[in-house]
């Protein structure tokens, strides 16, 4: 069947080690004429470069599906809305607060990102989305007065990473989803913050076929679109486990990966 529709991965899928979409990706991702639809852990601040270097207009998937949004102009129109439960977020930040208090954590609303101090996570972070958090105080930082999509924590340390799983876990918060984006990042967001679910979204808003679409990644937390998706192409970055979930492998997010992959399995 002819595939209408892409959904891609962002970090470590359409972007290259130093978190730019490649001009040779962006060659061949414009010249498959393909519409593409980013389904990322990352807020929409951190993806709009990528939308603007593509010129992707149509809807897109921001907090691992936690956020369905298009641009109108510069003007964030919002679909889809799944902010963390005001209560149960207090809860975390108090928690993380008391017990994990030299783990780097930060949290993002709709169009910003915050944190209460600039460490050694936060200065990665912004070398990997080249974006700066707002700083706020302490006691606004865990009170906040707006809609919190995503808290993320970054530690350097497995054995604290580990240890972040066990206690969260162990909290049996059943309204959010606690995933591991990369190897020091454990994100938080809304237990329906599902990249499956985003993409059922746009399956429907488009009237598309399972079979219709293809997908892109390399992590864990793509193995969800790839069930979503009628194909599944893992990035020969991937881990193991990711690609034996995927029909095809494509080259890495270095060698313009997904652009390639494109004209290699679906523009056939």
């Amino acid at each position: 069947m002819t595939i209408k529709h892409i959904f891609s991965d962002m970090d470590g899928t359409l972007l290259d080690s130093l978190g730019h979409v490649s001009q040779e990706n962006i060659t061949l991702i414009k010249k498959a004429a393909l519409p593409l639809t980013l389904v990322s852990a990352r807020a929409p601040l951190e993806m709009r470069r990528a939308l603007k270097a593509l010129a992707l207009t149509q809807t897109q998937i921001a907090f691992n599906g936690g956020l369905i949004y298009c641009y109108q102009g510069d003007l964030l129109q919002v679909q889809v809305a799944r902010p963390l439960a005001t209560e149960t977020l207090n809860y975390l930040l108090d928690y993380l607060n008391l017990n994990f208090p030299d783990v780097s954590q930060s949290y993002y609303d709709v169009a910003t990102w915050y944190s209460a101090k600039i460490d050694r996570g936060i200065e990665y972070e912004s070398q990997i989305t080249l974006e700066l958090p707002t700083l706020i105080s302490k006691k606004a930082y865990l009170k906040p007065q707006q809609p919190i999509y995503k808290v993320m924590l970054i530690t350097f340390s497995e054995k604290t990473m580990q240890k972040l799983l066990e206690k969260l876990s162990a909290l049996a918060l059943n309204d959010i989803t606690i995933q591991r984006s990369g190897p020091y990042h454990l994100e938080i967001t809304h237990q329906k913050a599902k990249k499956s679910a985003g993409i059922a979204y746009i399956l429907q808003e488009k009237q598309l076929l399972k079979e219709e679409t293809a997908g892109f990644g390399d992590g864990h937390n793509d193995l969800p679109m790839f069930e979503q998706v009628g194909v599944a192409i893992a990035m020969a970055n991937a881990s193991p486990q990711v690609k034996q979930q995927a029909r095809y492998v494509t080259l890495s997010n270095d060698q313009a990966g997904v652009g390639k992959g494109i004209w290699q399995y679906l523009k056939v």
